[in-house]
């Protein structure tokens, strides 16, 4: 066997219909192999309906008073973590609790300021800036800049989601049906023929399975390694029953059932969501993602979770079944809160270098509409899961900083100028900011996340 030397890694290596999708691959072993650093991959998933800072809170951390001026900065190794989040206790070493964030400058009209969450601008003025989401992207380019994945009520396909924008007037698509976004993904990445392959017809892995076998052929052990779990991710949207023959065995044990990229659960849609954001990532077709779970002025009816309400009349106190409002949220964050887990996990299991690719990765989540349905702005609770390949100081952190006016508070926007910041762009201020507020609490990065 031609064992390729070890950075030589793409050398010889010669593709056909899976060029375009195996080159990133091959880039990020060939990175990996002469020593550089693995990619840095961000995504950010935004749940609808706001987020009550209680259901993230640490059990028996107290927050401190109203006017107290004093930040916050406790280890999360001495609490535990409450019901609406201890799906992700496994990754409480690796994550930052941060409590005490405003956002005022982002409100707008409805039950959502729409782009203005992510964009730091009131949301009735439209997609009139860049949100952080985009921004970030264009600093860890790919050959998919950004992938938005969204939940609906309804059978939308693609949509604009009011919730992401590459420039003015340019808001970036979503894609709402998991089975579609495999076919616009997958099948147009792959270049000719591969385009119109139907979904789960002509598996785009069989198209492919030449070139994998020639490239696996050439690889040396701990890359041939690399290889078969980047190709996990691929197989993992693709009908369980007809792995490519050879790498059944391989491929097996993470995946799933395929059967719910066509479901019309809302569970199952939103499950299909994050395995197709693990698989994107893995693949390096993208290095952000957002993922909107119902977002925006749009409700969704949990019939999966037992609720008949939608979550508009629940986040006006409405419940059922015996249940309160505030009880009916904190299943809904519960489920949640699982697939976040279920995503990471996937992710850590991947290795990338001495780590895995968990490691390279941040994992921000929040609500589009800060501390309730109708929220105040004052508080917008945010829970952060890895440390971006060590450009964060991420490892077991509770944050809350002063309330709305006293000295020593900070807006969400000092948060992302923070993001900003870890990926080398080093702006000083996101878009706009809350004339209202000192400038020291609206300007500059949040310098206690960064490593």
């Amino acid at each position: 066997m031609n064992i390729i030397d070890r950075r030589s890694l793409l050398k010889g290596v010669t593709l056909g219909a899976g060029a375009f999708v195996l080159q990133p691959v091959l880039r990020s072993l060939a990175a990996e192999a002469a020593g550089k650093a693995a990619p840095r991959r961000i995504v950010f998933f935004i749940e609808g309906n706001g987020m009550n800072p209680d259901h993230i809170q640490p059990l028996g951390l107290e927050r401190p008073e109203k006017g107290s001026d004093k930040l916050i900065d406790d280890s999360l190794a001495k609490y535990k973590l409450p019901d609406p989040i201890i799906a992700l206790s496994p990754f409480k070493d690796r994550m930052t609790i941060i409590q005490g964030l405003s956002h005022k400058i982002a409100s707008g009209r409805g039950h959502s300021p729409e782009y203005g969450s992510l964009g730091c601008y009131s949301g009735a003025a439209g997609p009139i800036e860049q949100t952080i989401d985009a921004a970030l992207a264009a600093k860890l380019p790919s050959v998919v800049p950004h992938l938005g994945l969204a939940l609906t009520p309804g059978a939308d396909q693609i949509v604009d989601y009011s919730c992401s924008v590459t420039s003015k007037g340019k808001p970036l698509p979503f894609h709402c049906q998991p089975e579609l976004a495999f076919q616009s993904l997958f099948g147009s990445a792959a270049g000719g023929e591969a385009a119109k392959i139907p979904f789960l017809r002509k598996k785009l892995m069989d198209y492919m399975s030449g070139d994998i076998k020639r490239v696996q052929s050439r690889l040396a052990g701990p890359e041939r390694e690399s290889l078969d779990r980047y190709l996990e991710a691929y197989e993992s949207m693709l009908d369980r029953q007809q792995g490519i023959a050879g790498m059944k065995d391989a491929l097996r044990a993470n995946m799933p059932n395929t059967d719910k990229f066509k479901s019309t659960a809302e569970t199952d849609r939103l499950e299909a969501q994050c395995d197709m954001a693990v698989s994107s990532l893995l693949s390096g077709l993208t290095n952000v993602v957002t993922i909107a779970a119902c977002t925006g002025n749009k409700y969704m009816q949990w019939n999966s979770l037992g609720m008949a309400l939608r979550t508009n009349a629940i986040g006006h106190g409405g419940g059922e079944n015996g249940k309160t409002s505030d009880e009916l949220l904190r299943i809904i964050r519960s489920f949640h809160a699982e697939r976040i887990a279920a995503l990471a996990k996937k992710l850590d299991a991947v290795k990338e270098g001495d780590g895995t690719v968990l490691d390279n990765t941040l994992i921000v989540y929040m609500s589009d509409y800060g501390d309730r349905h109708h929220p105040s702005y004052t508080q917008w609770p945010v829970v952060l899961i890895g440390n971006l390949g060590g450009q964060l100081k991420a490892n077991g952190r509770y944050l809350e900083y002063p309330r709305y006016g006293v000295t020593g508070h900070r807006t969400l926007g000092t948060l992302y100028q923070g993001l900003l910041h870890a990926v080398g762009d080093k702006r000083e201020q996101f878009n706009n900011v809350d004339l209202a507020l000192d400038k020291n609490a609206t300007q500059g990065p949040l310098s206690d996340i960064l490593a």
